[in-house]
């Protein structure tokens, strides 16, 4: 199956740059394609407990709403472990949807992928 894979670099300090990994891997699960983010840097703030329904950008759903969207398409969701430990963010204190995953994760699918996209 064709796969896409969405690596998310920005945090919440760039709202408007956060809807469109879930926006485009819902489309693309809509699409019958297999869709992963992998959230890293500063991206895997959005993930922390309770901040994506702070987010919301005008007449747009908040963040959270379209998260949980992506979510109940199959979307997978990735937070790097490296960067948790690069801005001092506790395991515990992210989505329990999203799995924590090693650099080696990213790289593996990268390499399945057929497509990478970076925010």
């Amino acid at each position: 199956m064709t796969s896409v894979l969405y690596v998310q670099t920005s945090g919440l300090d760039s709202p408007e740059r956060l809807y469109a990994p879930f926006i485009l891997s819902a489309t693309a699960r809509a699409m019958d394609l297999e869709a992963a983010i992998f959230f890293m840097i500063k991206g895997l703030t959005q993930m922390k407990k309770g901040e994506a329904e702070k987010v919301k950008i005008g007449s747009f759903p908040s963040l959270k709403e379209v998260m949980d969207q992506a979510l109940a398409a199959g979307v997978k969701m990735y937070i790097c472990e490296q960067s948790t430990q690069l801005l001092g963010i506790p395991r515990g204190d992210f989505i329990p949807e999203a799995k924590i995953a090693g650099a080696g994760t990213l790289i593996d699918l990268s390499l399945d992928a057929d497509s990478v996209l970076t925010f």
